[in-house]
């Protein structure tokens, strides 16, 4: 018989000991409170990140745990709180500016309230996309759902959400079913035909964002009533799809347009090749022609010439969304008008009165 062989009725030997001639325990959060002389619940706040924790407690718990080896059981946790401190985003494309600017705020916000994100990426908005997207988020468990929709799907039968799920959506028309979080798109490009009426054009033309899209039917709106309220004529709108490349093409052919002296682009990316497009045909921006985009993108203060444009406080949508979401998990009573963000325009060197006017 070997010397690993138990004979039957023999009492097992022992666990082989340590070095310290005993067998090793588990590191308990207890152990850790006693060491860094603080309660478990200060413990439990430190390790999930949670913001409210006095900086040198931090460091004495934080001290504590490496010294004992402890590291938190995350699934032990959440099993026994009923939360997972993880906030799902789903969303259909993150080569949008507004949409990566988005998830970057609200991945910042979520940290500092001691949430991760994780992110799930729609192909196409369809039912069975979006509803394979939450069967894949409650496989990996979490707290509550941030949809960024860039498409009118659940003001219509297209797309219903399953029931029952902590949610807030962003950029679409959701209706009443759904916390709402996004920037005042109708505003902002108010604001932008508003500008270039008052510098004394006659009429603005639009380069617009691809069809289907809320934020770019909200902005052709506003710009349209803009100007029929103003008693002036609506030109053909010219269609996009966000890119600079799409600007360009719809530049070319407003460059051939004698009467066009103002544009307003739905973003800041399609009127970069709106300049583009007016410089190679000898039109001078603003001299010529003012161009307003949408946005307010990083580089816009850098373009030939600098860009008029609108801004969007994209980190201040992440913040509300994850307030929003939070408040729902922590059953907190919401503020219905927090959802929506103010724009603002910003004047730069894009955009000037015309000829005529001059």
């Amino acid at each position: 018989m070997s010397a690993a062989e138990t004979p039957p009725g023999a009492t097992p030997p022992p666990d082989p000991p340590t070095r310290r001639g005993r067998a090793k325990r588990a590191v308990s959060i207890g152990d850790v409170a006693r060491l860094a002389g603080v309660s478990s619940q200060t413990v439990s706040r430190v390790s999930t990140g949670h913001p409210r924790v006095i900086p040198s407690t931090r460091e004495r718990v934080l001290s504590a745990m490496k010294e004992l080896g402890y590291r938190p059981n995350s699934a032990a946790r959440a099993l026994r709180m009923g939360e997972f401190r993880t906030i799902g985003v789903v969303l259909f494309t993150l080569s949008s500016t507004g949409n990566s600017r988005t998830v970057e705020a609200i991945a910042d916000h979520a940290a500092a309230e001691g949430y991760a994100i994780t992110l799930i990426p729609v192909a196409r908005p369809t039912q069975d996309d979006v509803l394979g997207a939450f069967t894949r988020l409650e496989e990996l468990a979490v707290d509550g759902v941030v949809v960024i929709m860039e498409v009118h799907l659940l003001d219509t039968a297209t797309v219903t959400l399953p029931p029952g799920v902590q949610l807030v959506v962003v950029d679409s028309d959701a209706g009443d079913h759904y916390a709402v979080v996004d920037s005042d798109q109708y505003d902002g490009a108010r604001q932008a035909v508003r500008h270039l009426l008052d510098l004394g054009h006659r009429t603005v033309w639009h380069v617009a964002g691809p069809t289907g899209s809320f934020a770019a039917e909200r902005r052709a709106e506003a710009w349209r009533t803009t100007l029929k309220e103003a008693g002036r004529r609506v030109p053909r709108i010219e269609q996009g799809d966000w890119s600079a490349a799409s600007g360009y093409e719809a530049g070319l052919r407003l460059a051939e347009q004698p009467r066009c002296t103002a544009v307003f682009a739905a973003n800041d990316q399609m009127a970069l090749g709106v300049l583009r497009a007016f410089h190679e045909h000898g039109r001078s921006v603003p001299d010529d022609v003012s161009v307003v985009g949408f946005d307010d993108i990083p580089d816009s203060a850098f373009f030939i010439p600098p860009l008029t444009t609108v801004h969007q406080d994209f980190a201040e949508v992440g913040r509300r969304c994850v307030q929003r979401l939070l408040q729902q998990i922590r059953r907190e009573a919401t503020d219905a008008d927090a959802g929506l963000v103010p724009t603002q325009l910003v004047v730069r060197h894009s955009a000037a009165p015309p000829r005529r006017a001059r």
